[in-house]
């Protein structure tokens, strides 16, 4: 445990061929550290950026950043955020107690307070913190864009668990089991199971994560599918 009882922090970032967007993701996520570091005078940052199957540029954009790289070739979300979350426990060589494990994904830019705020919530009590996201407007039609914005109000979030804004304690995630071996929704099990175990979520929109607009996704079932859902219900409606 550093100074004042900040714990180390495991950053993942699990990457499946995002070249198009995964300097601005890095650039985001460099930025929220920077502004932890002076929040939070000696905190240990490790981050480390999976490339799963990558046939794209992302191994070489990923490797222009600080950041530690992990390739593999699993092709599951699951894994890949799992092994990156040992590499960078175990690179911070802390007891579980005293480590924050924070991930968020490829095609998606953290605010710059994403990773404080996190921390700050971790010191008020929660043991999991659930942040929202939505997608990058540029990508929607201004309909979509509308209904998106009168469908979540600010200040009420929905507590819906998205593996691109989450943090949690380690020791709550290894009692929880870990990420899953899971091609989707490895988040949301996650989630379910650490609660079982008795574990504080606190859910808040405070540090919204803007994530890809795109109407198909890594994963055939992930927030891609719910963005194109919704397009297609606004589309039919009108």
């Amino acid at each position: 445990m550093t100074a004042g009882g900040t714990p180390a922090v495991a950053i993942v970032v699990p990457v499946h061929n995002e070249a198009e967007l995964l300097d601005e993701c890095l650039a985001a996520l460099t930025a929220a550290i920077e502004h932890t570091r002076r929040t939070h005078r000696g905190v240990q940052i490790s981050t480390v950026v999976v490339l799963d199957a990558c046939t794209d540029a992302s191994g070489r954009i990923a490797r222009s950043w600080p950041v530690r790289t992990l390739d593999i070739d699993a092709r599951n979300v699951g894994t890949a955020r799992r092994l990156g979350v040992a590499a960078a426990v175990a690179e911070l060589g802390s007891p579980p107690a005293d480590v924050w494990i924070s991930t968020t994904d490829g095609d998606s830019v953290v605010p710059v307070t994403w990773l404080s705020h996190q921390l700050d919530l971790r010191a008020a009590g929660a043991d999991v913190v659930l942040g929202t996201v939505r997608p990058d407007f540029a990508d929607l039609t201004l309909e979509h864009a509308e209904h998106w914005l009168h469908t979540h109000p600010r200040g009420r979030p929905a507590g819906n668990v998205h593996g691109a804004n989450l943090g949690l304690r380690a020791g709550v995630y290894l009692a929880a089991g870990g990420f899953a071996d899971l091609e989707q929704h490895e988040d949301v099990a996650l989630v379910r199971a650490a609660r079982a175990q008795g574990a504080r979520a606190v859910a808040t929109d405070e540090n919204e994560v803007v994530t890809s607009g795109r109407f198909w996704g890594r994963t055939p079932g992930g927030y891609a599918a719910f963005v194109r859902a919704t397009h297609e219900r606004i589309a039919g409606a009108g």
